[in-house]
């Protein structure tokens, strides 16, 4: 083979190698590595925030899958960090690594409990640019999720809470709450019976400690706040919610007067427009 053939061959062979590590980097994606949306000029100088969920209490990521399709056809990188609700200071120090992954700018989202872990994770990260909190804790430092669930009349979880024991790394015992399957009232009250049943057959417990762990830091404070009320919420009161949201300035509050607690499932149009809302305002 002559020396200019080998040079086509190796060229050729490079070529393609490029080629399938771009179709690979651009359908698998990296936390640590948006890809730039399509455009030229303005529009290509213009990078996307990354969209980062967090679930709550009796859910784990899935739970985020409706909403994600529809951030997703809008061209955002998103993930949905895995929360391990144990409380405050496991769980937050957790999704403040993950968010030392990302480079680039964040529009953080949470649900319920997660709230209070984005809350305090969030504090001091420059590349969070926006809190985004969907039928979700927004606590101050000092307080706790027992004191702000109760604040306001109107949680029915506690009834359909059930308690079970567990062992800790150190040999203690803890205790986790799991959602009973007669919850669907006081937590998606507005989903199927077929859609509830693999909800709580898939949920995550959470530790019963996370309601008595104070808050350490207020990301809010210092980050442009969105909040979304569901106005038929059984867990966390609409009431709470709109105090909550109320008290940390938020830029934007947007009522779902029929959702239950779930409303990234039951309405993911709705809060994905309300995160693309708080993406564009803060890139």
């Amino acid at each position: 083979m002559s020396t200019e053939v080998s040079r086509r061959h190796v060229l050729a062979a490079g070529a393609a190698l490029a080629g399938s590590a771009a179709l690979i980097a651009g359908s698998e994606g990296t936390a640590g590595a948006a890809t730039a949306p399509a455009g030229t000029g303005a529009e290509q100088a213009k990078v996307k925030p990354t969209i980062v969920l967090v679930h709550g209490g009796y859910a784990d990521s899935s739970c985020w899958n409706a909403t994600i399709a529809e951030l997703q056809d809008k061209g955002y990188t998103t993930i949905a960090g895995s929360n391990p609700l144990r409380g405050i200071p496991t769980d937050a120090p957790y999704i403040a690594s993950l968010l030392d992954s990302i480079s680039g700018p964040v529009v953080l989202v949470a649900h319920s409990m997660g709230g209070t872990v984005i809350t305090n994770a969030a504090a001091g990260k420059a590349n969070v640019k926006a809190l985004v909190y969907i039928a979700a804790f927004v606590p101050e430092v000092g307080e706790t999720q027992g004191e702000l669930i109760t604040k306001f009349p109107g949680s029915e979880v506690e009834p359909v809470s059930v308690p079970v024991p567990y062992t800790k790394a150190d040999g203690t015992t803890g205790t986790d709450l799991y959602l009973s399957k007669d919850g669907q009232a006081a937590f998606a009250a507005d989903l199927s019976t077929a859609d509830f049943k693999v909800l709580q057959a898939t949920q995550r417990p959470f530790d019963a400690d996370s309601f008595i762990f104070p808050t350490t830091a207020a990301a809010w404070k210092t980050i442009p706040v969105w909040g979304l009320v569901a106005g038929q919420d059984k867990a966390i009161p609409p009431a709470c919610e709109r105090w909550m949201y109320s008290r940390a300035n938020a830029r934007k509050i947007v009522e779902v007067p029929r959702s239950s607690h779930v409303v990234m499932i039951s309405h993911p149009k709705v809060v994905a427009r309300l995160i693309e809302d708080a993406a564009k305002a803060t890139s």
